[in-house]
């Protein structure tokens, strides 16, 4: 190994010592290269993977894995990547990994809890996002309550939902996903002036999308207020006249 600045000298001690240093760094010096050249690897793979080049991004997020499989950095690219091409088995075992060589990284948590919450695991996705939003370093917190929220909604817990929602809006009061849950929450359980309320509040901040208008017209209905339910109707056909909530619309209107 060159170094800038030594030279050649006769003793033997001095021979020994470069020999060293040259076995000792050679490794260390290697390994550092693998690492920076995962890195770039998986961060390439993820910039293919949101253009949609997945062949692309496969080849490189395998090569990341491969140059240096103990970053959950690498490991996280990786379970992105097998999620989207399908193969839950191998993004869990993936995500497995990238949250064991996490060390409590909130960031890392929060992106495996989401797929543990979407494919079924939804206690220990529940888990994870706690632990993010717990961690003091973490920049987002109202965004992990708000997504707990959601993964115990779906698993049939609306009380733990609520109680995970309005901990969000506590940290971010105008937490847009975490108002529009608690408006639909509400509605679902019948407290539709609540529900208003929290429709409100999501309406004068959130971007106008299909399910807020769409349970907007529900919710003004239930509460006998027909003009702003058609108001809800009105913007809901016009705005976006292909979604899912306007051809539900239209099915309630057909069926009076």
């Amino acid at each position: 190994m060159k170094r800038p600045g030594w030279r050649e000298l006769a003793t033997s001690l001095a021979v020994v010592a470069v020999l060293t240093a040259c076995t000792s760094d050679g490794p260390k010096v290697d390994a550092e290269s693998k690492a920076k050249a995962a890195q770039t690897n998986a961060q390439l793979g993820m910039t293919y993977l949101h253009q949609g080049n997945l062949a692309a991004a496969r080849d490189r997020i395998d090569k990341a894995v491969e140059q240096d499989p103990k970053t959950p950095q690498t490991q996280m690219a990786a379970g992105f990547l097998y999620d989207r091409l399908g193969d839950d088995k191998k993004a869990q075992s993936h995500y497995d990994q990238a949250v064991r060589l996490a060390d409590g990284n909130p960031d890392v948590l929060n992106n495996a809890a989401v797929f543990y919450c979407r494919k079924g695991d939804k206690k220990r996705g529940e888990k994870l996002f706690l632990e993010a939003a717990g961690n003091a370093m973490y920049r987002t917190p109202a965004a992990a309550y708000t997504n707990a929220g959601r993964c115990a909604r779906s698993d049939g817990r609306p009380a733990d939902a609520e109680t995970y929602f309005r901990k969000a809006l506590a940290f971010q009061p105008d937490q847009p996903d975490a108002l529009l849950q608690m408006a639909d929450l509400n509605h679902d359980g019948g407290n539709d002036f609540q529900a208003r309320a929290f429709l409100q509040r999501y309406m004068a901040i959130g971007p106008v999308n299909p399910q807020a208008l769409w349970l907007g017209y529900r919710i003004e209905r239930k509460l006998g207020d027909a003009v702003q339910s058609q108001e809800y109707a009105r913007r809901l056909r016009t705005e976006f006249a292909t979604s899912a909530e306007t051809r539900e619309l239209l099915e309630a209107e057909q069926g009076g």
